[in-house]
This record gives C-alpha cells, sequence and structure tokens, in this order.
C-alpha cells in the first residue's frame, strides 16, 4: 500500500519568532519524539565515525542519519533487515533518518549512467554494475527499518545551466509520484525533496507540484536540496531566505547537507528546523574544533602548553575532562583518541547550538541570541 501519512503526527509549532521566520517545534517518529531546531550527526555506514553509540547518547542528538546508498551495497540492506534494521544491527535506540542515495550517485559522474527508470553505476568498492531507482531506494529504506525515509531525487550540480537544470528537476518530480506507490513499514515516514538551484522561480515551481502530490496524500516533510554543491554562499543564503518560509508549516523543513555553525544559525533564523552535514565530526578527524569563539586547529603550537579546555562554556566531556595540551599532544602523535575526543566536542558542539536555539526560541530571545552567538565567532581565535 502506499504511504499513509497517519503514521507519524504532524508537526507541530511551540513557538515562533516575532522578528525572523523562526521557530521551534515537534514532531512525532517511530522511536520517539524529535524536538526542533535540531542538527542530525551523519551516521554515513552505520556509525558515527570515530565515535560509540553510548558516547554519542551523551551528545542526546534528535536524529541520526544512515545513508542509503553506501548501506545497500555493503553490509546490504537485506542483511540489516534479517538482523533486526538498522537500529538494532548499530546499536541506537532514537530516531533515524536515511537518505534516497541521490547525492551519492549523482556524484559519481563518469561511473554512472541515467535513463527515467533509474540509474546504472558501477560500485566503489569493487565495481560491480548497481541499479538505483525510487522503488530501489525506497526498498533500501524500508529493509535498513528507518523512521524517516527520502525520495529518491536528481541532485545536479551546482551553477548547472538553467535548461539543464529543469529537465533534472522535472524528472525529480516524476521520481517523486513513483515513490508514493512504495510500501513502507507502518511507523515509516517519507520526505519530498526540493530541486531547483538558486533560482526562486524554479523552487517555486517545483513546490507547486510536490504539492499537488501532497494534496492526496500528505508526505510528512519538505526537505531543501541541491545546495552547498558548489554555488556561492551569498546565492545559497538569498535563496533560502527567501524560500523557506514558503514550505508547509504544518511540517518539518529540513536543509540537506548544510551545518556549519553560521549555517545553522542563517538557516534558522529563515526557518529550517532540520539540519545535517558531515563538517563537525569530519573537521575533528583533521585537529580542528568548533566552539563558541570560533575555530581552532589543534595542531598549531600554540597549543603544546595550553592548560585549559577547548571552550569554556562547552559541559562536553572532552572540555570537563582534558586540556587542550593533552589534544594537542594526541594529534601529534597520530593517536586516534584525538579523534574521539573531538568529535566528541565538535558534535556536542554543535547540537547544543541548534538546541539553545530552540530554548532561544521558546523564551522569545531569539534574535539576542544569534546577535550574541555570532559576536564569539568574530574574535579572534582562543
Amino acid at each position: 500500500m502506499p504511504y499513509q501519512a497517519e503514521r507519524s503526527c504532524a508537526y507541530r509549532t511551540e513557538a515562533e519568532c516575532p522578528e525572523t521566520p523562526a521557530r521551534a517545534g515537534s514532531f512525532q517518529t517511530g522511536h520517539g519524539p524529535v524536538l526542533t531546531p535540531a542538527f542530525m550527526p551523519v551516521g554515513t555506514q552505520g556509525t558515527v565515525k570515530g565515535i560509540t553509540p553510548v558516547q554519542l547518547r551523551e551528545i542526546c542528538p534528535q536524529v541520526i542519519l544512515g545513508n542509503t546508498y553506501h548501506l545497500g551495497l555493503r553490509p546490504g540492506d537485506e542483511l540489516v533487515a534479517r538482523l533486526g534494521g538498522l537500529h538494532r544491527f548499530m546499536g541506537w535506540d532514537g530516531p533515524i533518518l536515511t537518505d534516497s542515495g541521490g547525492f551519492q550517485v549523482f556524484s559519481l559522474a563518469s561511473l554512472r549512467k541515467m535513463n527515467e527508470e533509474g540509474v546504472t553505476f558501477q560500485s566503489h568498492i569493487d565495481g560491480s554494475p548497481q541499479f538505483l531507482s525510487p522503488e530501489r531506494s525506497l526498498e533500501i529504506q524500508r529493509n535498513l527499518g528507518s523512521d524517516i525515509c527520502m525520495a529518491l531525487d536528481e541532485c545536479p550540480p551546482g551553477q548547472l545551466e538553467r535548461s539543464k537544470l529543469e529537465i533534472s528537476m522535472a524528472r525529480t518530480t516524476r521520481w517523486l509520484a513513483r515513490s508514493r506507490a512504495v510500501p513502507l513499514q507502518d511507523y515509516q515516514a517519507l520526505f519530498a525533496i526540493n530541486q531547483g538551484g538558486t533560482h526562486l522561480d524554479l523552487r517555486r515551481r517545483h513546490l507547486a507540484e510536490a504539492l499537488e502530490l501532497d494534496a492526496r496524500t500528505p508526505f510528512q516533510g519538505f526537505a531543501v536540496g541541491g545546495l552547498s554543491v558548489g554555488e556561492p554562499k551569498p546565492e545559497m543564503n538569498a535563496l533560502l531566505a527567501e524560500f523557506v518560509r514558503e514550505l508547509p508549516a504544518d511540517r518539518p523543513r529540513y536543509l540537506m547537507g548544510v551545518g556549519t555553525p553560521e549555517d545553522l544559525i542563517f538557516g534558522i533564523e529563515h526557518g529550517v528546523d532540520l539540519f545535517d552535514c558531515v563538517l563537525p565530526s569530519r573537521e575533528a578527524r583533521h585537529g580542528r574544533a568548533l566552539t563558541s569563539r570560533g575555530r581552532l586547529n589543534l595542531k598549531n603550537a600554540r597549543h603544546r602548553d595550553a592548560d585549559r579546555p577547548l571552550d569554556p562554556v562547552c559541559g562536553c566531556y572532552t572540555c570537563a575532562t582534558f586540556s587542550r595540551a593533552y589534544l594537542h599532544h594526541l594529534f601529534r602523535c597520530g593517536e586516534l583518541l584525538g579523534f574521539t575526543l573531538n568529535t566528541i566536542h565538535n558534535l556536542s558542539y554543535t547540537v547544543g547550538l541548534t538546541r539553545a536555539a530552540r530554548q532561544a526560541l521558546l523564551e522569545n530571545r531569539f534574535p539576542a541570541f544569534a546577535q550574541s552567538t555570532r559576536a564569539g565567532w568574530l574574535t579572534e581565535e582562543p
């Protein structure tokens, strides 16, 4: 049977900023409620790189991500299903969102061929031929058992010429219509992905096409895809400032693949509810820390004898226990513990930033919060 909207509760707005489109809200999933705004750590292959589920649970993210493309190839979605689903497989009992695999497949460029049915591509693991269609993407996600499933879209590169972008966008709409007929598990929700590059009129057209489908059976959420893929940041921000508020107000609004601290505050300011990005954990593995006073590079010699935490206002395990000098030592020695401790901090900071933004919204002080947060980043490296 096709997707049923009643599988999950509708989005509930709990607070709105009187000066901006920013809002705080909540919605229900099969594995618990989600309080927004929220940053979702990326667990590409069934793990958030560098930390254990226990350490991740202490950070308290609302949702984590799994990757349909990678998990479908290895270990295989049917194996995960036989072993009890992705929640049991990776030891995580909270909400999980799985992406459609579209971004990964379309980033393969020379290794893929696309037609109306779907995409044929070579596995990055062994070069074997693979096929991904809207139906197959959701079949993988059904087997994984995620709480939120994403419909397969064609994710075009930034700055693609308008005529080609329109062709790509139309295909995504047709694939979205096909996705509606795929049976999911009772608790699973389906999000639609909006495309159109940085062209506001194309974004609006694509949204109108999705809303025609939505009028018959509502989607549980709407995502903005195809940004932060090579276009200039000012163009992305200009599009978001105009477009996000036009997405349905009674569903979660998800900005895909965007997650620097600056992007989070800007997105929340303009009505985004959910974010994901690999940046916090990837930066952590390279020795770069995100703090309330800006970014710092732990490999710099200036931290060699610094007997103070990464961030004096952060309460994470790393900041409460270890000095910058110790973390500098770990990275200079190539010790894996450095990756783990810095990942704990970066994710704690990023998840905590959206949590603090939510609290500011609930207390009707969001503009002041955003201003003070930005002011902290403008100081010299701490």
